[in-house]
């Protein structure tokens, strides 16, 4: 035992407020686990609503566990006292379920650490009967679940709203001496049993076929809750060990109707849907009861209908707004008014390309003119400063987009400085630049992603041509942790060996040689029409047709509409 490990954790326990687990006792128990630290779970609106939504039945408990911090990691090692849970310090092997919470791939290389300090074995092969269910869900989930196929015994494909309530039927059909418990659990629409599935490869290396043993689904179709309303997305838990420590979450939307080319979230949970405004009220006057600021959640904050309405009630209710970025061409004066008033001294704005040509490429929909326009908006309204996001290395551009990056810089700046003069001050402008990861389920999965020693060419010129612009700073993702990303985010199941090397501390490549893999045809190769994607065992509902039509439009520098109540352009409404 390590008194303090166990200090650490009832210090955290006593500093939260909110959402508590049920009593053990009579209740399928459930440890949530997000492999990440406490700082960063606990600023995950995903993680803690589901904590919430399983601790709200009666048939159910759940408690949290996380990665340690590097001091407790060496804690843990030096005592081998293994993980614990927060609330009862109960270990993972005590659970019926542990349900991973999984948002970004870059957080599968501390499984490895996760299932030593558990004393679990990694791979789903190794674990006998008296283990618990390894269930795993999050956006990761159904993006690609097979980079993590070996270990995961079931993958919640969609969201938890709609995916929760059938599995724990299914369980409570377990505890009382049901067999085969993979088996029935496949046939819950949304859960992905991988273990009941066959792989194929070509001779090249790419899947051939998937095969379902019988009476399995051969695909496992996304599930998305139709109606917002029906559930709260909000700060359950309030603490000040977070990123959002001085504010409530409240998440207003999900989805997106732009169709961005790029982006997997935009796709992954289409359709587009909203709260009503009477509901966010409600969820608004119970965070501002713990915090004086509300931070809004969504895909497409300016896009929300009532968004100038919601905001006006916070600011009369004495509350403050807070928002991550806004949408350039939707952005209004009340909207950039209600943010200074909330003291808002950093606003993002996301033009992500620097010319037009790669702009209509990934279907922005945005003009350089309608980018100055809110720039002009938020400097001449009292916002000192900017944040600016771009991507680099996407399909097909050249050296031509770059230096018109830094000219659309050069542009912006001038505006914040002629603003800055007038307000007696000059405050700065971030450029916050990310090499382009070809997603899944987007129409740009069919891309290759640029090699890292290009992309360290193109930061180079960045990072020179910035350092002699005054007020201005630019800071890059590391292309080396964007290819990992772009490893894991596009493997397959093979790529499951190579988690325990680069957990180990290995780079890619060395952990790609240890195992047999070739980390090029992973991330840099470009994939044919007809290619089988290790993701297509499931279905988004988003048409592959669709998808590769998008993919050549973007190529052709065509802009698609944005998608409206019922086009059924792309499939999922259909």
């Amino acid at each position: 035992m390590s008194r303090k490990l166990i200090d650490k954790a009832r210090r955290r326990l006593e500093g939260e407020t909110g959402c508590r687990s049920n009593p053990w006792g009579g209740r399928l128990s459930v440890a949530l686990l997000y492999p990440n630290t406490y700082h960063q779970a606990m600023s995950n609106l995903g993680f803690l609503s589901i904590y919430h939504h399983i601790n709200s039945r009666e048939d159910a408990l759940c408690e949290r566990f996380f990665l340690p911090d590097p001091e407790d990691l060496a804690e843990h090692r030096k005592t081998g006292y293994p993980l614990f849970s927060l609330e009862s310090g109960r270990h993972l092997t005590d659970f019926d379920v542990i349900a991973f919470s999984i948002s970004f791939e870059n957080d599968y290389i501390h499984l490895p650490t996760i299932f030593e300090l558990s004393r679990l074995p990694l791979y789903a092969e190794d674990r006998a009967d008296r283990f618990p269910l390894l269930l795993c869900g999050g956006v990761c989930a159904f993006l690609n679940p097979e980079p993590l196929a070996p270990i995961m015994d079931v993958f919640a494909i969609g969201e938890g709203e709609v995916l929760l309530p059938a599995f724990f039927e299914a369980m409570a059909l377990e505890k009382a001496g049901g067999t085969d418990l993979l088996r029935r659990l496949s046939a819950v629409p949304g859960l992905y049993v991988p273990s009941l599935y066959r792989v194929d490869y070509n001779e090249d290396g790419t899947v051939r076929k998937y095969t379902a043993e019988t009476g399995v689904p051969e695909r496992v179709r996304r599930q998305w809750l139709a109606d917002l309303n029906s559930a709260e997305t909000r700060s359950f838990i309030l603490t000040e060990e977070t990123e959002f420590s001085d504010m409530a979450l409240t998440e207003i939307s999900r989805g997106c109707s732009r169709g961005c080319r790029f982006c997997a979230a935009g796709f992954l949970y289409l359709p587009p849907r909203e709260r009503n405004l009477e509901h966010l009220i409600d969820q608004v006057d119970q965070g501002l009861c713990h915090r004086e600021k509300v931070g809004l959640v969504g895909a497409a904050i300016s896009d929300y209908s009532h968004i100038g309405e919601l905001e006006g009630e916070i600011l009369a209710r004495g509350g403050k707004v807070s928002v991550a970025s806004l949408r350039i061409d939707s952005l209004t004066l009340p909207e950039v008014e209600a943010l200074r008033d909330s003291g808002h001294r950093t606003v993002a704005l996301a033009p992500e390309a620097g010319s037009q040509r790669m702009r209509n490429q990934v279907n922005k929909n945005l003009t350089e003119d309608e980018i100055l326009r809110a720039v002009r908006l938020l400097a001449e309204n009292g916002i000192p400063n900017l944040k600016l996001y771009f991507l680099i290395g996407l399909p097909g551009e050249e050296e031509e987009d770059i230096a018109e990056m830094l000219e659309l810089t050069g542009r912006i700046r001038e505006i914040w400085v002629e603003a800055g003069k007038k307000q007696g001050r000059l405050g700065s402008i971030t450029l916050s630049v990310n090499p382009f990861i070809p997603k899944p389920s987007t129409p740009l999965q069919w891309a290759p992603m640029e090699g890292g020693k290009s992309l360290e060419r193109k930061m180079k010129v960045l990072r020179s041509a910035v350092a002699r612009l005054p007020n201005t700073e630019v800071i890059f993702e590391s292309p080396r942790a964007a290819t990992v990303q772009a490893f894991l985010s596009r493997g397959d199941r093979r790529t499951a060996r190579a988690l325990p090397h680069l957990a180990s501390g290995k780079n890619l490549k060395a952990a790609c040689r240890e195992t047999g893999l070739d980390a090029e045809f992973y991330v840099t190769r470009e994939r044919g029409e007809d290619e089988v994607f290790p993701w297509e065992i499931l279905d988004s509902g988003v048409d592959r047709e669709y998808l590769w039509q998008e993919f050549q439009r973007g190529l052709q520098g065509k802009l698609t509409p944005r998608c409206m109540q019922g086009c059924q352009r792309c499939g999922v409404c259909g």
